[in-house]
This record gives structure tokens, C-alpha cells and sequence, in this order.
């Protein structure tokens, strides 16, 4: 099949590669004509792994192409899928849907035949009816659907999230678009993969709901890791009771610093809005918000508690600033609250990420980027553990320990054990949800 993707972000160029992997033949689409050149040259402007080597198969093989014209690449497509951004609204929270609808009125304007409008992106209920009425009024003669198909990937996992995907949620309102659909996702479909037909709201809602429930899941046990400091629990041994229960599960029962990233803060914020507009409060989702806004700013007390009450003049490691391992996305990324909360108390701090410092360089001023966590940690009161990437977990935490100047860990991704710390000489430490030791 001949497919427009309308959006080379996170989202449109996953969901695009992935496509031609299908073996359909797929245009990209983009505005910016620095990015398109980026990736005609072969270059992966986001942090993905796998994506490169996938992508670059699919353009040999030429089933995957790039474009600014997006007037070219409809044409003739069977389905055009809109993937931009719907960034959360200065002033009300509510999902910006600007992008969405200019895209709308120019695919309505190169629609040639019968084609299915595809909306990717994540979209407040009753977008999708918007997007038809948009099309319409801009081409009265074009014969097409409009169908929503919600985006479910994982960053760092996005590709296997594609290929093997718990389920492929779509959205439609005729047999006409159902079929174009199917043909799409026909692979998935002969390997037994759920793909699941609705109406078009029930397709918009499944997307926020399952948001909404997920960012709970990660607050609810920050919430109880905090309780577990107070009695003398342990948050992991907690979790893992609950999770051992199938009717919870152990997925997104890791107490940290929060949730953050492209797609919680903002749908969380999104469905509370759209409740408040149908005069249905979400009052979990709005918890769940301010509870996450709290969870950020313990992190910070907890680092100055290991200072003994101020930072001004410390030096502090931070280990990450990416939102979560394995992206370079540092979209509402808890660093993004705590690093900046230590700089402004006067702390020398100084940075390691894998992949962060790109974004990162602009988003925290006033750090040292380092490029191992070894030469950070030299010399600093405070190592802080942020972001869980793989290579922070087997650390020679003695090593680390003999070079700083005081040694004391903040462990906001319990990581290690508060008995490892202590052997490898870590005269302070404190976790999350955990027992801490040589504060106050």
C-alpha cells in the first residue's frame, strides 16, 4: 500500500519505518527541510534504538522515502497518517491541536481518490470528527474516511512495541476504512497480534485512559514509598508483593522521582481538561498530577537533607537527566525540576547522560557535562542517581566512593542497596520508599 506519514517526530518516524518494514511504500513528510535533508542523508535526528539500522534498510530497499512536499506524497496514498505534535496549551492544559488541523486542511487539499485519515497522534475525544469536518469544508468533492489509530511505544522500545504490540487499537466509522486498516496492519494481523475496531471516541479515550492509568500506577507507589520511610518498610519488598498479584502486575511499580517524558505529563493534564469540559472531574487524574509535582521536590530535599540543610557551595554528581533510559528525551524529565532547584541553592553540579547532553546543554545551564560518571563524582559531596540507565547499575561504587570528597549517594532510582552503599564506604545514603542512613 502507498502511505503518507504527515510528521517526522518521535511518533511519525517510527510509525513510518516501521510501515515500510510491512513492506508498504512510505513518504515521510516534514516541514522542515534541514530535518528531511538529515534523513535523506541517512541520519536518525532522535535517539532510538534499532531505528537507524531499520531505517536504512527500508530506504535501500525503497520502500521508504523523505519529503517536504506534502501535496506530492498524498497524492495517490491510500492512507495518509497524521503524526504531529499536540503539545500541552500554555494557559489551560488542554492538547494544542493547531498542528493537527493545518495538517488536515492541506491533506484535504491533495487528496486524490479514496483515501483513510489516519490520526496518530494523541488527540482529546471528538478530534477525529473535527479532523472529517476540517477535510470536508476544505475539499467538498474528496472521497475519504477518517479513522484513529492511538500510538502505544514505549521510547527505548518504540520498534518492538510496533512489531510485537499488546494490542493495535483503531478507530473507524465504515467497512471502507476498516478494510484499508486491516490491509495495513495485515502482518500484525496474520501473526495473532490483538488489533482491536471501535468507534472513533472509544479509540480516542482507550489512549488517555491508558495514560492516566499508568501515571497513577508510578504515584500511587511514590506515594507508598513515602509512607515506607516513615515505618520502616521496604518500597521494593511492597511492590513486589503487590505486583506478584495478577490482578495489579509489576509494571510501573518502581518508586523514583516521578513521571515524566513526552506523553504522561501531557495526556495526564489533557484528560483532566477534557473532564472539566464534560463537567466530569477526573479527581484521580487531577491527584495523580499534583501528587507527581509534589514527588519531584521531595528528590530535592532529599539531596539537601544529605548536605546537612544546604547545598549552597557543594558539589553534586547527577547520573542522568534523560526522562528514562535509552532516549535522549528530556521532555518534563524530573532533572528538569531537581537540577535546576540545586543550581539555583548555589551547588556546583555537574552531569552525565548518555544521550542527554544534546537537548540537555540548553535545558540546564549552569552545569559541567562530564563524559563518565567517575570524573563527575570526583571530588563531589553527592552522587545523585536520577535516570536508570544500564550504565549506572554496575558501578565500582568503592572507587567512586575514595574520590569524592564526601561520600554520600542519593539513590532516586534504588538502584543499589543501602548494605552495598555502606560496604563500598558511602558514609550517607538515601533511597526512595527505603531505608536511609547518615542524614541529620
Amino acid at each position: 500500500m502507498k502511505i503518507a506519514i504527515i510528521g517526522t517526530g518521535y511518533v511519525g518516524l517510527v510509525s513510518g519505518v516501521c510501515f515500510s518494514d510491512f513492506g508498504h511504500e512510505v513518504v515521510c513528510v516534514d516541514k522542515d527541510p534541514a530535518k528531511i535533508t538529515r534523513l535523506e542523508a541517512g541520519e536518525v535526528p532522535i535517539f532510538e534504538p534499532g531505528l537507524d539500522d531499520l531505517m536504512a534498510r527500508n530506504v535501500a530497499a525503497g520502500r521508504l522515502t523523505f519529503s517536504g512536499d506534502l501535496a506530492e506524497a498524498v497524492a495517490g496514498a491510500e492512507a495518509v497518517f497524521i503524526a504531529v505534535g499536540t503539545p500541552t496549551r500554555r494557559g489551560d492544559g488542554h492538547a494544542d491541536l493547531t498542528y493537527v488541523m493545518d495538517a488536515a486542511g492541506e491533506i484535504a487539499r491533495a487528496i486524490s481518490g479514496y483515501t483513510v485519515v489516519v490520526t496518530k497522534s494523541t488527540v482529546p475525544v471528538g478530534t477525529n470528527r473535527q479532523v472529517h469536518d476540517a477535510v470536508r469544508a476544505a475539499n467538498p468533492q474528496a472521497d475519504f474516511d477518517v479513522a484513529s489509530n492511538p500510538e502505544f511505544l514505549r521510547e527505548g522500545a518504540a520498534i518492538d512495541d510496533f512489531m510485537r504490540p499488546d494490542r493495535v487499537v483503531v478507530g473507524v466509522e465504515s467497512d471502507r476504512a476498516a478494510e484499508v486498516m486491516q490491509a495495513i496492519y495485515r502482518p500484525l494481523y496474520l501473526r495473532d497480534f490483538p488489533i482491536m475496531t471501535t468507534d472513533l471516541e472509544s479509540a480516542e479515550m482507550i489512549k488517555y485512559a491508558a495514560n492516566a492509568f499508568l501515571a497513577t500506577k508510578i504515584t500511587f507507589i511514590n506515594e507508598i514509598a513515602q509512607l515506607c520511610e516513615r515505618t520502616g518498610a521496604d518500597v521494593k519488598m511492597v511492590a513486589r508483593g503487590m505486583g506478584l498479584d495478577g490482578r495489579i502486575g509489576s509494571k510501573f511499580l518502581h518508586a523514583g522521582p516521578g513521571y515524566g517524558g513526552s506523553c504522561f505529563p501531557k495526556d495526564t493534564s489533557a484528560l483532566a481538561r477534557i473532564g472539566q469540559d464534560f463537567a466530569t472531574p477526573m479527581q484521580i487524574v487531577e491527584t495523580v498530577i499534583k501528587v507527581n509535582d509534589g514527588v519531584r521536590r521531595r528528590m530535592v530535599d532529599k539531596i539537601v537533607d544529605l548536605c546537612g540543610g544546604s547545598v549552597n557551595g557543594r558539589r553534586i554528581a547527577v547520573l542522568g537527566v534523560t526522562f528514562k533510559p535509552n532516549t535522549d528525551d528530556m521532555r518534563e524529565a524530573p532533572s528538569l525540576t531537581v537540577v535546576p532547584a540545586l543550581v539555583g541553592q548555589g551547588a556546583r553540579v555537574s552531569v552525565v547522560d548518555p544521550q542527554g547532553r544534546h537537548e540537555g546543554e540548553a535545558l540546564l545551564p549552569g552545569v559541567t557535562w562530564e563524559e563518565d560518571p567517575y570524573a563527575a563524582a570526583d571530588g563531589a559531596d553527592v552522587l545523585v542517581l536520577l535516570t536508570e540507565w544500564n550504565e549506572f547499575r554496575a558501578l565500582d561504587l568503592t572507587r567512586i566512593a575514595d574520590s569524592m570528597a564526601t561520600p554520600a549517594m542519593a539513590d532516586l532510582r534504588n538502584i543499589y542497596t543501602p548494605e552495598s552503599a555502606r560496604e563500598a564506604g558511602f558514609t550517607a545514603y538515601a533511597s526512595v520508599g527505603r531505608t536511609s542512613y547518615g542524614i541529620g
